[in-house]
């Protein structure tokens, strides 16, 4: 455990931004409870949480000039155990239930992300900029993530001359995952609400244990054989991914460990190490459930008290007109584009939270407005099972074709 000073840098281990992020989760729960807009409409904990805890860290910087930072390590590889739980979760028979569905919300993610594109670059030119600002504030951060940020932002810095690149991606990847893990408990809310709505069946949580179930009874056995089930299949997932590595494809490790789980599950789970256990396969049982509650709450907790505010003063007002577009045009799309097209039922307004993540956020923002949503009105297990594999699998090959497309001709 190491707690380190250093030139005005306040800077934590993991293990103590994994206790501060649990911390976090507790007190954004708190908040929920209290505060019953945020539980009305559905706000996920972590956010009511993480994004006051940045708040407060942005305020001591700014008093005290003392900056906090974490390590975030095992942030990381909560990411992995969350959607390796989803490929546990995950039969043939739900898979193939989603094809006609996974296709249509594919084909809008894909017209939305040269939308988004568009969206960008349009905004940016009405203030003057140049394209490829436009670009930073659309699918390369928005629907890309952080992570797609980080990675063009030296290209487009050194390609456009855009020297401050990497502070415009990044400011609009914080500043949309704030909105998109704000956007979809209310868009649900609303479509539940308006058309009535209800799950066709009740159905086990994919993520969480509902409210009138918490009293169920958990062994100390049931958790470590979901853990164990989770581990084969992240060595399985990890195997997986240097093997697609030494073919020259670059996928994110919880993409394969999905993958793995989804394989286990439905090909090979009954084999080997089973018979050691004496217990069946642990897919759609509650201490899986369990287990991505917790690995979903403290990696969004850990990520946004993370979040370092101050860095985004000043490119606060392009930033924030290419950002106000965009949510009005993920909102518009969200209603009137992906509900209708999903089917203007429950699964659709679940669809729909998770969209609204993956609109503006990431895939983990996603998987927590539809787990707000689910623990509130209900399970949409076609959800937790489209919206994944359209976050995981595409986004990132469709966004890897598409930036140099944009940057080249727009």
């Amino acid at each position: 455990m190491e707690m380190d000073w250093v030139n005005g840098i306040l800077r934590f281990d993991s293990f103590f931004a994994v206790t501060i992020g649990i911390l976090v989760l507790f007190i954004g729960r708190q908040l929920n409870n209290v505060f019953k807009p945020l539980k009305e409409f559905s706000i996920p904990e972590p956010v009511t949480g993480g994004i006051l805890f940045s708040v407060i860290i942005a305020i001591v910087y700014s008093v005290s000039d003392i900056a906090i930072e974490f390590d975030l390590v095992a942030r990381d590889v909560l990411l992995v155990y969350f959607f390796t739980t989803i490929g546990i979760n995950a039969s043939l028979k739900d898979l193939l239930k989603g094809g006609l569905p996974l296709v249509i919300l594919l084909a809008i993610t894909i017209a939305y992300m040269m939308v988004q594109n568009f969206t960008g670059i349009g905004v940016a030119k009405a203030f003057g900029l140049e394209s490829p600002v436009g670009m930073l504030g659309g699918s390369v951060s928005l629907i890309g993530g952080h992570g797609t940020a980080i990675a063009w932002a030296p290209r487009i810095s050194e390609g456009y001359g855009i020297s401050n690149a990497m502070e415009i991606g990044v400011a609009c990847a914080t500043f949309g995952l704030i909105l998109a893990s704000l956007m979809g408990g209310p868009i649900a809310k609303f479509l539940i609400t308006r058309h009535d709505l209800k799950p066709e069946k009740k159905e086990a949580l994919d993520v969480g244990v509902a409210d009138e179930e918490s009293n169920g009874h958990i062994s100390g056995f049931d958790f470590l054989d979901a853990i164990l089930s989770i581990h084969v299949c992240v060595i399985l997932g990890y195997i997986l991914n240097e093997s697609i590595a030494e073919m020259g494809l670059q996928l994110p490790l919880f993409v394969t460990c999905l993958f793995a789980g989804i394989v286990m599950t439905n090909i090979v789970h009954n084999i080997g190490f089973r018979r050691i256990t004496g217990t069946s396969w642990p897919a759609r049982k509650p201490a899986v459930a369990l287990i991505a509650d917790i690995a979903l709450g403290t990696f969004l907790a850990m990520s946004l008290m993370s979040m370092q505010l101050w860095t985004l003063i000043d490119l606060a007002g392009p930033i924030f007109a290419i950002l106000t577009a965009q949510f009005i045009v993920a909102v518009l799309i969200n209603i009137f584009v992906v509900f209708p097209a999903m089917g203007k039922n429950y699964d659709a307004a679940v669809i729909c939270s998770g969209f609204g993540g993956i609109s503006l956020g990431s895939t983990p923002t996603a998987m927590a407005n539809m787990s707000a949503v689910s623990q509130r009105y209900g399970n949409s297990h076609l959800a937790f099972i489209i919206v994944p594999l359209v976050c995981a699998f595409f986004i990132d090959l469709v966004n890897a074709l598409m930036i140099p497309y944009f940057l080249a001709n727009f």
